[in-house]
């Protein structure tokens, strides 16, 4: 087992990563009735791509002894209203001043692409990601 998730009521979860301990409480979003003092459950989807993306190329960068530290993701999540699911998520990486030859820049681009979270979310999801270099 990964991850162990309580249902708190009022469409609140606990959610509890087993071998760290680490939590992360999540909410209903304000527009599906819930309080929004937290993540949503589709609020994690898209982080986790972003923090995949960045994961994945930092990843491949340390093997080319690039140093992608203080590197950022915008992530805006766009819903579908029929049915209410993901339709978008729109992911904005910002990269520090890096001295890198174009052909650096597309492999790790490629990386990105090729991250296990994009993988696995369904094609029917647009997944638009933009790289500020």
């Amino acid at each position: 087992m990964t991850v162990q998730i309580t249902y708190e009521g009022d469409l609140r979860t606990e959610c509890i990563h087993l071998q760290s301990g680490s939590k992360i409480a999540t909410d209903a979003p304000t527009d599906n009735q819930g309080k929004g003092e937290h993540f949503s459950p589709t609020d994690l989807v898209a982080t986790a791509l972003a923090s995949c993306i960045l994961t994945t190329m930092g990843i491949k960068a340390q093997d080319m002894h690039i140093d992608l530290k203080g590197t950022q993701a915008d992530v805006t999540k766009i819903m579908t209203s029929s049915p209410r699911k993901i339709g978008e998520i729109k992911i904005v990486i910002h990269f520090p001043k890096l001295d890198l030859e174009e052909k650096q820049k597309i492999i790790l681009e490629r990386i990105a692409h090729t991250c296990p979270v994009a993988q696995s979310i369904s094609s029917e999801v647009v997944h638009n990601v933009i790289f500020e270099w």
